[in-house]
């Protein structure tokens, strides 16, 4: 539970800073790559799902994650979880508000996926509006994650005391 404890308190200030000055870091690369898995995965599906798919692909696997230990009861690890979600959803919400400046390097054959997309849906001069939505959206999953977690290691803590005073 001390492990725990520390994770949630080095989450905070993380939590924060990804709220208030988020940037590109080094769990972009890990989303990164379920990016481009989901274009594959999605490909399948037709050409906007192909370009939906990547960001599709880097929400997948968070929101799986937190699901398969959710239904293990394991709420401390699902809020987590969930925490990256917001986070991956963050890093989905500068690629959306990228789409008419195009600005962000890409790894594909050089088509924005969100240029491509609000293009086809008549969006494109909401891009920048869409991407600031998106990041308020993540902002508030990352404020709920660590409350989420917060409850979790709250109902570890009286469990154990609970345990141990049972056992008296």
């Amino acid at each position: 539970m001390l492990a725990r404890s520390l994770l949630f308190l080095a989450l905070v200030p993380y939590a924060v800073w990804l709220v208030f000055a988020y940037e590109y870091h080094f769990v972009d690369g890990a989303n990164l790559l379920f990016h481009e898995a989901g274009h594959v995965f999605f490909g399948i599906l037709g050409r906007t799902f192909h370009f939906l798919g990547g960001t599709l692909g880097q929400l997948v696997f968070p929101v799986a994650t937190a699901v398969h230990f959710a239904r293990q009861e394991r709420w401390f690890d699902a809020s987590i979880c969930v925490l990256w979600l917001g986070e991956s959803l963050m890093y989905a919400g500068v690629y959306v508000a990228d789409a008419n400046r195009r600005e962000l390097p890409l790894i594909n054959d050089g088509i924005h996926d969100w240029h491509w997309l609000l293009g086809r849906w008549g969006l494109l001069p909401w891009a920048e509006g869409l991407g600031t939505a998106i990041h308020l959206l993540a902002s508030a999953i990352v404020i709920g994650a660590l409350l989420l977690a917060a409850r979790a290691l709250q109902e570890e803590r009286a469990g154990a005391a609970a345990s141990a005073g049972g056992g008296l």
